[in-house]
């Protein structure tokens, strides 16, 4: 018999860490090839990992809440052979990264000492495992933010905290620099939050780990971008008719349903190629301009959660193609099975609130984006139509559109010429279009 490591694999550019939610198998449990043996989080999405071989689970390296590293081994199974085997995914070594012997001194105390009184505000990400080490060693939430992290967006890995601990005393701990004064002065003290009074018969529900991702990136992406929203009022009698028209025949032909989403994506598309100062970000005092084009589509999941998949390249895609990534994109969103690369990269987001029969929606635009445009119900309404022989009163489909954009680098007539575009392609749409 051999042993087999079975390595957390490479989830996409840029996720170098994941955190175990829980083991599908236990220790002594036989597993075949492509079996799901564990369910794993990124900062995005949930995701489960297979076994590559057969075998039986002899050892669960990393335990549920525990943090693993891409290429990391997280389990040791038993398989028919000789020898050692392990899945190769190559990684590097943070270059701060303390010697086994360290490693092993800072470690070991960390299995039998109880951790101090030191606690964190929700200001910094830190994993259980990183915050145990803090709390172990003494390290205020000043220290933790001086230190440089290595993981995703910057967070501090185990690798990091550790080789700050191993060099602690070598250094001076440079202080956290003070956030950016705001317009309104802030007192010297800040008040205490206050105490919610809860109920007889009131339920105490906690967040659950996606949650708590959400409330913090929409509170930071608040923090952020100073948001400015404009709107429109647009007639998608043509698309509406269009739609009519060919959803049967997609669907026979294709085996997929054709819903207004690929039109609108080809609508902001268009809009972004006329004007590509829209699909940047913010690096500081530089500003980025974004050659791809990765359309973020908001997607509600069933438990209540949002989720934004992102259609990669949605520019070089046809509206049969952009269909097909839609519908598959949202099929996996809401049974968990997105690949982390699929969360990623977006430069637009689009969020169609009119899908859960609202008109209009002023929604946050997501970090580092510039803009998000909200897509509001079609609703049959009598509008007045300019014709040869006069204007005449007739029955419209008509849906608002609001677009939020980031005033720091996005002014009023950039993004209301933005949304104007995207209302003329959608108002002018060819009936004749090929599908």
């Amino acid at each position: 018999m051999a042993e087999y490591k079975l390595l957390l694999p490479s989830m996409g550019e840029g996720v170098m860490e994941a955190t175990i939610i829980t083991w599908l198998f236990n220790e002594g449990d036989n597993v075949k090839e492509d079996d799901s043996v564990v369910e794993i989080a990124t900062d995005k999405v949930d995701s489960d990992v297979p076994t590559p071989v057969s075998g039986k689970i002899v050892k669960i390296l990393k335990q549920k809440d525990e943090v693993a590293k891409v290429g990391e081994a997280i389990a040791i199974l038993e398989i028919e052979g000789e020898g050692a085997a392990s899945e190769e995914v190559k990684t590097e070594a943070p270059a701060t990264a303390p010697d086994a012997d360290t490693l092993k001194a800072i470690e070991e105390p960390l299995q039998t000492t109880a951790a101090s009184n030191v606690e964190f505000s929700g200001d910094l990400y830190l994993s259980p495992l990183v915050k145990s080490i803090a709390q172990q060693e003494n390290i205020s939430e000043t220290e933790l933010k001086s230190i440089k992290g290595s993981g995703l967006e910057g967070r501090i890995t185990k690798e990091d905290i550790l080789a700050y601990v191993a060099n602690r005393g070598n250094q001076p701990v440079q202080p956290a620099a003070p956030a950016q004064a705001a317009s309104t002065p802030k007192p010297a003290v800040s008040a205490p939050a206050a105490t919610i009074p809860v109920s007889a018969g009131d339920e105490i529900i906690p967040m659950d780990r996606m949650r708590k991702i959400i409330a913090e990136n929409m509170v930071k992406a608040k923090q952020i971008a100073p948001h400015v929203t404009s709107f429109i009022e647009t007639d998608v009698t043509n698309v509406v008719k269009w739609r009519n028209k060919n959803k049967a025949v997609f669907e026979k032909r294709e085996g997929e349903k054709l819903t207004f989403m690929p039109i609108f994506v080809k609508a902001v598309v268009k809009a972004i190629q006329d004007f590509p100062m829209i699909n940047v970000s913010i690096n500081g005092e530089n500003i980025i301009k974004k050659k791809n084009i990765n359309i973020g589509m908001a997607t509600a999941l069933p438990d209540g959660n949002l989720i934004v998949p992102v259609i990669k390249n949605a520019d070089q895609l046809s509206l049969s193609g952009l269909a097909k990534a839609i519908n598959d994109l949202a099929y996996r969103a809401r049974n968990k099975k997105l690949r982390p690369e699929d969360t990623q990269g977006a430069t637009y987001t689009i969020s169609n609130v009119g899908s859960f029969g609202n008109l209009m929606g002023t929604p946050i635009i997501p970090q580092p984006q510039v803009a998000i445009l909200a897509i509001g119900a079609i609703v049959k309404k009598p509008a007045v139509l300019e014709t040869a022989d006069g204007d005449v009163i007739a029955i419209r489909n008509l849906m608002f559109m609001s677009h939020s954009y980031d005033h720091r680098v996005v002014d009023g007539s950039l993004g209301g010429m933005m949304l104007k575009h995207v209302h003329d392609y959608l108002e002018n749409w060819d009936l004749n279009t090929e599908i």
